[in-house]
C-alpha cells in the first residue's frame, strides 16, 4: 500500500495522455475525464485514511533512499490538500459538461485540466524543493493553456500579462533553490531542515527565505505581488476560473507554509514579521477591491487576495493555534471559492453579463441558486458554525495570545467587510423585482447547480462537522510545529 501515495499523480498523467488520443470524441472525453478524477478522489480518501492510521507515507521513486533519490512525502497536510483538490476538480469536470463549450471541449481541454491536476498533486505531495519547482511548471504550462484556450481578445491580452509574471517567478525559483543547495548540498526538504538546524540558519538564508517569499508570493498573490491576478483570473470562463481560483494561489500558500515551518524556522524575527506586515496589507487590498466593484467575478477574485492574507497571517503568527486556523481556512477557502465562482458562472449563463447592476430577482425563478449562494456567502464571511469560523477564530486567537493585535483586528474587521461584499450580490443579484433575461430558459441552470451544491455541501459539512476535522487538522499541524516528526518519517531516523 506504500505505492498509493503515487495514485493522485499517476491517475490524472495517464489519463491525460489517453485524452490527447481520443481529442475528436467528445463525448467519450468526458467518461473518460469523470471516471478518472473519480478515481483519483477514491485514491486521495483511501490515502487519507491510510495517512491518519499509520503515519507519515514516504515513496522513494527508483531505488535512492532518501535524501539522494526522489521522495514523495504524503503527510496529513498533504494528503488533505490533494483530496480538497481531487474533489474540486471533479465538480469542475461536471460543471464543465455543460458549460465549456464542445469547441474548448475538442482542443484537449480535459487533457489539459488532467496535466494541471498532475502538477497541483505533485506540489502538495513532492518531499524534494527542485521538483516542486518541476510540478510547478507542470501546472503553470497546463494554466497557459487553460487560460488562452478559447482564443477570445481579453483571454489573449490577459494571457500575455500572465506568462510574464510566471515566467519571471520561475526563474527566480531556479536561482534561489540553486542558493539554497550551494548552502546546504542537499534538495530533499527533509535533509534541507536537519542541516539548516545543524548550522542554525546563518544570514544567507534569511536572503533565501525572503527569495522564496517572492517567488510564492507572486504565485500566492501577496501584496504587492497580486497585481496580475485580477485581470489575469478575469479573463477565462467560469470552469477554468474556479480551478484557477481554488487552486493556484493555495499552492503557492501551501509552499511558504511548508518552507517557512520546516525551513526557517528558527530565526523567525525578520523573515515571519515581514510576511506578517505583508499579509495584513494584502487583506486590505483585498477588502478594497471587494466592496468597490459591482462585477461578480471581480468581487470573488478580490476575495482570494483577502484568504490568501488571512492565511499568510496565520503562518507568520506561528504559533500552533494560528498555524492550524491557516490549515483549517486553507482548505475551507479551496472548496468555497470554488463553489463560489461555480454558483456565479450560474449567474452569468442566466443574465448575460457579470454586472450586478443589470441582474436582480434570480431568487423568484431560481431559489435553489439563491439559498446555495447565501450559504456559500455565510460560510465565506464565516458565520457560525459555517466553515469559515473555525479557521478565523483559531488565526484570531493564537494571534492574539502572541500579542499580535493589529493583524487579529484586521482579520476580524475583514470578516465583516467580506460578507458586506457578498450579500451585495445577493441582494442585487438575487432580491428585487424580476427582470427578464434574454436566452435565460436555454441554460442548463439545475445541471450547473449540482455540482456547485456539491462544493457547497462538502463546506457545510466540513464546519459542522469540526470536531471529527479537528483530529485532522491536529495531525496536519503536529508536522509544521514540530518539523522532526516530518524528518524522522522521511530520512527514517
Amino acid at each position: 500500500m506504500i505505492n498509493l501515495l503515487i495514485l493522485p499523480i499517476l491517475i490524472p498523467l495517464l489519463t491525460a495522455i489517453l485524452l490527447i488520443f481520443i481529442g475528436k470524441f467528445v463525448v467519450l472525453q468526458r467518461i473518460v475525464a469523470l471516471v478518472s478524477t473519480l478515481a483519483t478522489l477514491i485514491a486521495s480518501i483511501v490515502l487519507l485514511f491510510t495517512v491518519k492510521n499509520e503515519g507519515i507515507q514516504t515513496l522513494n521513486l527508483s531505488n535512492w533512499t532518501a535524501p539522494f533519490g526522489i521522495t514523495l512525502v504524503s503527510d496529513m497536510l498533504s494528503v488533505l490538500l490533494v483530496t480538497t483538490t481531487s474533489l474540486i476538480t471533479l465538480c469542475v469536470v461536471i460543471y464543465s459538461i455543460r458549460s465549456i463549450g464542445v469547441e474548448r471541449e475538442r482542443y484537449y481541454y480535459y487533457s489539459v485540466m488532467q496535466f494541471m491536476l498532475v502538477g497541483v498533486n505533485g506540489a502538495f505531495t513532492t518531499g524534494d524543493i527542485f521538483n516542486l519547482f518541476v510540478f510547478f511548471e507542470v501546472m503553470l504550462m497546463s494554466s497557459y493553456v487553460l487560460i488562452v484556450i478559447g482564443g477570445t481578445k481579453i483571454q489573449l491580452r490577459e494571457t500575455i500579462k500572465y506568462i510574464l509574471v510566471n515566467v519571471i517567478s520561475s526563474a527566480i525559483f531556479v536561482i534561489t533553490v540553486a542558493y539554497l543547495y550551494s548552502v546546504v548540498g542537499t534538495l530533499n526538504m527533509a535533509d534541507i531542515s536537519r542541516r539548516i538546524a545543524e548550522i542554525n540558519q546563518p544570514a544567507i538564508l534569511t536572503v533565501v527565505a525572503v527569495l522564496f517569499l517572492i517567488v510564492f508570493g507572486l504565485k500566492g498573490a501577496i501584496f504587492p505581488l497580486y497585481f496580475w491576478l485580477p485581470g489575469s483570473y478575469y479573463a477565462p470562463p467560469t470552469p477554468i476560473l474556479a480551478l484557477f481560483g481554488s487552486l493556484l494561489t493555495k499552492v503557492g500558500i501551501y509552499s511558504i507554509l511548508r518552507t517557512y515551518t520546516l525551513f526557517f524556522y528558527h530565526d523567525t524575527g525578520y523573515t515571519h514579521q515581514l510576511l506578517g506586515i505583508l499579509a495584513i496589507i494584502t487583506i486590505i487590498a483585498g477588502v478594497i477591491g471587494a466592496i468597490a466593484y459591482w462585477d461578480v467575478k471581480k468581487i470573488i477574485i478580490y476575495n482570494i487576495i483577502i484568504a490568501v492574507g488571512v492565511i499568510a497571517f496565520g503562518i507568520s503568527v506561528m504559533t500552533e493555534e494560528s498555524l492550524k486556523g491557516s490549515v483549517f481556512y486553507l482548505i475551507h477557502d479551496m472548496i468555497i471559492k470554488a463553489a463560489l465562482f461555480l454558483l456565479i458562472g450560474v449567474m452569468i449563463k442566466i443574465t448575460g453579463t457579470s454586472d450586478l447592476r443589470k441582474m436582480g430577482g434570480l431568487i423568484k425563478k431560481y431559489p435553489l441558486l439563491g439559498w446555495t449562494f447565501l450559504v456559500a456567502a455565510f460560510a465565506l464571511a464565516g458565520i457560525p458554525p459555517l466553515s469559515g469560523f473555525i479557521g478565523k477564530l483559531l488565526i484570531v486567537r493564537g494571534s492574539f495570545a502572541a500579542e499580535e493585535y493589529v493583524g487579529a483586528l484586521v482579520v476580524l474587521m475583514s470578516s465583516l467587510l467580506v460578507l458586506y461584499s457578498v450579500i451585495k450580490i445577493f441582494i442585487h443579484g438575487f432580491w428585487g423585482t424580476p427582470k427578464d433575461f434574454k436566452n435565460e430558459d436555454r441554460q442548463p441552470v439545475h445541471f450547473l447547480w449540482f455540482p456547485s451544491a456539491i462544493l457547497v455541501l462538502a463546506a457545510v459539512f466540513y464546519g459542522v462537522g469540526a470536531e471529527y476535522m479537528n483530529t485532522l487538522i491536529s495531525q496536519a499541524t503536529d508536522v509544521l510545529v514540530d518539523p522532526t516528526i516530518y524528518i524522522d518519517a522521511v530520512l527514517k531516523e
